[in-house]
């Protein structure tokens, strides 16, 4: 089958790369569609030390079930779109995470195209029926392939209790910011970004969030303007930095990007503000799909580009570049 594939001598699309074999419990599927995420940029950066079929934003269509006799309740998947949850836990017996329902922190895990399983850069990926998601007809597969990364914004509403009283701050303009100023903004709340790239501000004034630049997010913080909850989603050192002295006393930080780098900062207003720090990484899909076949968020604005799978290495290199939101990958 064809992959995308990053290894020792970098990124490369290969025409003859194996098929991968469901194991038990697991489903073959066809991917349709696939989305280049900020992950899959740090991997080719050191992130993670991975190496294989990057990927991890797609929807497919479900082939084949092993185990099927014994998982006849996941028979309604096959020959339907679908979408996955990206973690692939131990589910052992012995394990406390798993028998705690903790799946995304199993110390056993593998994680789609991240971590011990490749990816959804490919013609066809496997995961546990456990993981999978049926897609409503009224999301296109477009849409439903942001279905991952909105499920991981979803879950700051899981872990932060958030009141339609609060003022909140994205720091970061881009894909995961973007996604995080729509879902704060049906808390309810006062919700703000702060961002380098006007066309990219213009998408969220749309959505009614209010714009900042960055030197007039500085502004605020000379005038001793301090908000309840602050996003992180610049992905740097100096996203972080911004939060801590923008974020009031007792206030809330979360941490919403995965980063290669390794930085050095000066914590101690954490401690002396008494901040709370809340990292976030994947959430719950069934929010996600609700919110797009409503109509709550809008993703299809966020497209950057699109490109067929043969000129993946192309798309790949289009999606690092400055500016750019989501890259999508048509496999067919």
């Amino acid at each position: 089958m064809r992959a995308l594939v990053y290894g020792a001598r970098g990124l490369a699309l290969e025409h003859g790369y194996p098929q991968p074999q469901p194991g038990e419990g697991e489903a073959l599927i066809r991917v349709v569609q696939a989305g280049i995420c900020n992950t899959d940029l740090e991997i080719t950066r050191g992130y993670k030390g991975f190496q294989g079929v990057l990927g991890h934003e797609f929807v497919g269509v479900v082939e084949t079930i092993q185990g099927l006799d014994t998982r006849s309740q996941y028979s309604h998947l096959l020959g339907q779109r679908v979408v996955g949850e990206i973690n692939i836990p131990c589910r052992g017996a012995q394990c406390w995470y798993c028998r705690q329902g903790m799946y995304s922190h199993c110390p056993r895990r593998a994680a789609l195209g991240i971590v011990g399983r490749d990816g959804a850069f490919a013609d066809y990926l496997t995961l546990p029926v456990e993981n999978l998601h049926l897609v409503p007809d009224e999301i296109s597969d477009e849409e439903a392939v942001f279905v991952e990364p909105l499920a991981a914004n979803f879950e700051m509403l899981e872990q932060v209790h958030i009141t339609p009283s609060m003022r909140m701050l994205v720091l970061g303009d881009g894909k995961m910011g973007q996604l995080a100023g729509q879902v704060l903004a049906l808390s309810g709340g006062e919700v703000w970004m702060a961002g380098k790239h006007e066309e990219k501000l213009a998408l969220a004034r749309k959505r009614g969030i209010v714009t900042l630049t960055v030197a007039e997010a500085e502004c605020l913080v000379q005038k001793g303007e301090r908000l309840d909850l602050l996003v992180e989603c610049t992905g740097s050192e100096r996203g972080l930095d911004m939060a801590l002295r923008l974020v009031r006393p007792r206030g809330t930080i979360v941490l919403k990007s995965t980063v290669a780098e390794k930085g050095a900062l000066d914590l101690s207003r954490i401690v002396v503000n008494e901040i709370r720090v809340q990292g976030s990484r994947c959430g719950p899909f069934e929010p996600a799909l609700r919110a797009l076949r409503q109509k709550g968020v809008e993703v299809l604005p966020l497209i950057s580009a699109r490109y067929v799978f043969e000129d993946a290495v192309a798309a790949f290199h289009q999606a690092e570049q400055k500016g750019m939101l989501k890259v999508l990958l048509k496999m067919h």
